[in-house]
C-alpha cells in the first residue's frame, strides 16, 4: 500500500521542498521543528493528531532535516544548510511508506 511522493516542488527557499503526496498525511495545517514533534500548532484531532505526531517524528529522526509543515495530501521538509537533499528524499519516502503501512495494518486494510 504506501504512501508516495508523487512529486517534489522547488519553494523560494533552497533549504526547503514541498512534497505533494498520494494521500493525506494530516487534518489541517501541522508545523513541526527539530526536537518539538508533538508540539504542531494548526487544526486537527483525534487519531489523526496523533498519527501526524508520529509521522513528523519519524521524519525529523532522519539525518538533516529540521522542520515541518504537514498540510492534507502535501508536506514542505526543511533542512539544514549542510545537509543534501539526495540524501534526504529517498528516506522520507522510505518514511512515508512505512507510516502509511503501520497505519493500515492496524486498520486491518
Amino acid at each position: 500500500m504506501g504512501l508516495r511522493v508523487v512529486q517534489y516542488l522547488d519553494t523560494p527557499n533552497p533549504q526547503a521542498l514541498k512534497c505533494v503526496l498520494d494521500g493525506v498525511v494530516s487534518v489541517g495545517s501541522r508545523p513541526y521543528r527539530a526536537g518539538q514533534a508533538g508540539a504542531g500548532g494548526g487544526k486537527s484531532s483525534g487519531e489523526a493528531d496523533g498519527r501526524s505526531d508520529a509521522l513528523a517524528s519519524a521524519l525529523l529522526a532522519i539525518p538533516g532535516v529540521v522542520g515541518l509543515l504537514l498540510h492534507g495530501d502535501w508536506m514542505t521538509v526543511s533542512k539544514s544548510p549542510d545537509a543534501r537533499w539526495a540524501a534526504i528524499k529517498p528516506r522520507v519516502e522510505a518514511t512515508l511508506k512505512a507510516w502509511a503501512d503501520e497505519g493500515a495494518a492496524r486498520s486491518g486494510a
